[in-house]
């Protein structure tokens, strides 16, 4: 029996080592490859089911505002139609608590819807500047008092006319004549309200669309909080504050002049003036321009060329026009104007410019506008007409 083969301990070593050299060779970087493992197959028996978020809750509108219903105002058709009007208003927008409050308390005028009123007429008794001759007109309302009260508004008001002029291109003269036209000063604004005058008027029919349109105004004005419910006092057309405008003016000149974040042209003059300005500058006026120049004309002057159109002040010059002041025209040749008779070739003779329409911007009368020009040179210290009237 052969005696068993003893491994030596270097043999078993180098082999081992030669093993290892051989791998080697074969795996790049020394790293071996890593067979891909697939990701774990997911039980379906386990898995969670995937679940949609809730979808959020459907919000909940408010209910509308309810109008209230209406305290009858003792006039059967005013009532119709301020359930009517309302629910209009409603619908184009406006607020309910202001649709309200502007329409609770109205009630039924003489003014408007008496028994006396004429129907064919306008609504009111009369109005001086279309019932009254001219000249009583005039006399009436170019007062001294105006006059004189102007003159020391100017005084009193100084630097707020230069800020108003400066701003909105308009004489100071012009706005204290307006001022003084519509509400002496600022001494008598109206005792009515704004909104039963309104109502009163889109009542009686004739100017229904105009009075609604005015009352749908004065509720944005109560919306945007340049006024309050309380604040409406007008006269009987529903023009309201020291100058007299309409809503519907309102919103679109009213102005807060003195910053003090109200429109106020109820007891504030300055918010008024410079509101009345804007109006102005807005419909055209023309700074330092004369509103009308009286003249003196030939006797064997042709008036039928006082027939409403604008011709240059060098054609009027040409035909033998002078200025009743004895001076020369303070306006340029070039300058348009219409020759105006407003009581005939007997009585003052007027040329116009623009200004005397932009007058008529606060009312369409001439007698109206007339005063306001007159008003204007008399605050300055310029009486007029030179010319008599004729009366007789």
């Amino acid at each position: 029996m052969k005696p068993s083969r003893v491994t030596n301990p270097k043999t078993v070593f180098y082999a081992a080592l030669g093993s290892l050299l051989a791998a080697c060779a074969t795996t790049p970087e020394g790293t071996a490859d890593v067979p891909p493992v697939d990701p774990p197959i997911s039980d379906p028996a386990t898995e969670l089911p995937q679940t949609e978020p809730d979808p959020a809750p459907t919000p909940i509108p408010e209910p509308a505002p309810v109008l209230p219903a209406f305290t009858g105002s003792g006039n059967a058709m005013m009532d119709l139609w301020r359930d009517d009007f309302a629910s209009r208003a409603i619908a184009s927008g406006r607020d309910v608590d202001v649709v309200y409050a502007t329409l609770a308390g109205i009630s039924p005028l003489d003014l408007y819807l008496g028994e006396t009123v004429d129907k064919m007429g306008t609504g009111i008794a009369d109005q001086a500047e279309f019932s009254k001759p001219i000249w009583d007109y005039v006399a009436s309302a170019v007062s001294a008092g105006r006059k004189t009260g102007g003159a020391q508004k100017l005084l009193e008001l100084n630097d707020t006319f230069d800020q108003i002029e400066l701003t909105f291109g308009v004489n100071r003269e012009a706005v204290t004549a307006i001022w003084a036209m519509e509400t002496n000063l600022g001494g008598f604004i109206g005792n009515h309200d704004a909104a039963n005058t309104l109502a009163n008027m889109a009542v009686e029919g004739r100017r229904r669309s105009f009075a609604e349109s005015e009352l749908l105004a004065l509720m944005k004005m109560q919306e945007s909080g340049d006024v309050r419910r309380e604040q409406l006092t007008s006269g009987w057309a529903g023009a309201m504050g020291q100058t007299q405008f309409m809503p519907s003016t309102f919103l679109t000149y009213a102005v807060d002049f003195d910053g003090d974040g109200n429109k106020d042209l109820w007891s504030n003059p300055v918010d008024a003036l410079a509101s009345a300005a804007n109006y102005m500058a807005a419909s055209g006026y023309q700074f330092d321009q004369p509103w009308g120049l009286e003249v003196r004309a030939p006797e064997d002057f042709e008036w039928s060329l006082a027939d409403g159109q604008d011709r240059r002040m060098s054609t009027w010059t040409s035909m033998g026009l002078t200025a009743m002041s004895g001076q020369g025209f303070a306006v340029s040749e070039n300058d348009y104007a219409e020759l105006w008779l407003p009581a005939g070739a007997s009585g003052p003779k007027y040329l116009l410019f623009k200004n005397f329409d932009i007058y008529k911007t606060y009312n369409r009368s001439d007698a109206y506008a007339l005063a306001v020009g007159l008003l204007t040179d008399g605050v300055a210290g310029v009486d007029g007409p030179q010319t008599a009237w004729p009366t007789h």
